[in-house]
């Protein structure tokens, strides 16, 4: 029996009813041949860590853009901290831990440089929209390992195609991470706020801190403990009260931080700057790298400049339009 099997066999014995377990995944778009030490979701996480998109989200915004400080979210440290929440709530129900992380680790891939600022502004140029979770999807199914991607599992990529809007995970697991994802950055963002100085803690409605609690410690705790009891073996839900109450801290975050003047002062330049680099590659996609020209004959110049955008990093993005727009000092040779 090899260590994958023997990993599948404890699956079998420990996970809960409503757990996925690696040998009912659906399988992958192309077939490939088990490993003998990992199980499916375990390799899938692993091809996530090991990704050139998953390392470009540490210099991508959070909320925050370019701040001068080194204890402000970015879209990895937002990462770690959704997967960290969402192995908490699938140990203590007893769901797939691996299939849960690389959901988690996925599931921003796609982001564009500049936090949700970026997504609005690639929403309104290309055709037919842009959405950050559809995108993450195209990065591990076409744009990662030159163009082969990544070849996951059907469960991770629908965890991760679902993780936000929409029609909700097919699995448990992918449930647990789109918990997570709500229950970290709402709490991770009040406290970049209040760093920031955008944000008093005091200021904070009254029903969230009785229900939930004061600090972001007692209220990621509330909001885990009270998931994990008023779950199902189907699916996963807060109790009424504590639902309520975090849409309402939801609701104060979106009236106050998130349109907050001093915060999202730069916005304005984004949409410049992402507008200006869009027009350019599309009217010249021969300024594209190889991989995304080859896109641009194959699925028009607007596909391939998204893709190529939404990929990019803040200070590539700013490198980037620096290079094709602001003229360069003459040295004399």
């Amino acid at each position: 029996m090899t260590v994958r099997e023997q990993t599948e066999r404890i699956e079998q014995q420990i996970l809960s009813s409503g757990a996925k377990r690696s040998t009912e995944s659906r399988g992958r778009v192309r077939e490939e041949e088990p490993c003998p030490l990992r199980t499916c979701f375990q390799r899938d996480r692993d091809r996530v860590v090991h990704s050139k998109a998953f390392r470009r989200l540490k210099q991508k915004t959070q909320v925050f853009l370019s701040p001068e400080g080194d204890h402000y979210r970015t879209r990895l440290t937002h990462t770690l901290e959704v997967d960290q929440i969402a192995r908490t709530i699938a140990r203590a129900l007893r769901l797939n831990e691996d299939l849960t992380e690389a959901i988690a680790l996925g599931h921003d891939l796609g982001h564009t440089p500049f936090g949700h600022a970026g997504e609005r502004a690639l929403n309104r140029l290309a055709p037919g929209g842009f959405t950050h979770y559809r995108q993450s999807l195209r990065v591990v199914d076409r744009l990662e390992k030159g163009g082969k991607g990544l070849n996951l599992t059907w469960e991770v990529r629908n965890g991760i195609l679902c993780h936000t809007k929409g029609v909700w995970p097919a699995t448990l697991e992918g449930q647990a991470v789109r918990h997570a994802d709500r229950i970290a950055y709402v709490n991770h963002d009040i406290e970049d706020a209040i760093t920031a100085h955008v944000l008093d803690a005091r200021q904070l409605p009254p029903v969230v801190t009785q229900v939930l609690g004061a600090t972001k410690s007692q209220r990621i705790t509330t909001l885990i403990a009270d998931l994990v009891a008023h779950s199902t073996s189907e699916t996963l839900a807060f109790s009424p009260d504590v639902e309520a109450a975090y849409l309402t801290l939801h609701d104060f975050m979106y009236a106050t931080v998130y349109v907050d003047e001093v915060a999202k002062r730069e916005e304005r330049k984004v949409e410049k700057m992402l507008s200006e680099l869009y027009d350019r590659l599309v009217s010249q996609p021969e300024l594209l790298p190889g991989q995304y020209l080859e896109i641009a004959y194959q699925e028009g110049p607007d596909r391939a400049a998204t893709d190529y955008i939404s990929g990019m990093s803040d200070e590539f993005a700013t490198r980037t339009f620096e290079e094709l727009f602001v003229p360069r000092k003459w040295h004399v040779l």
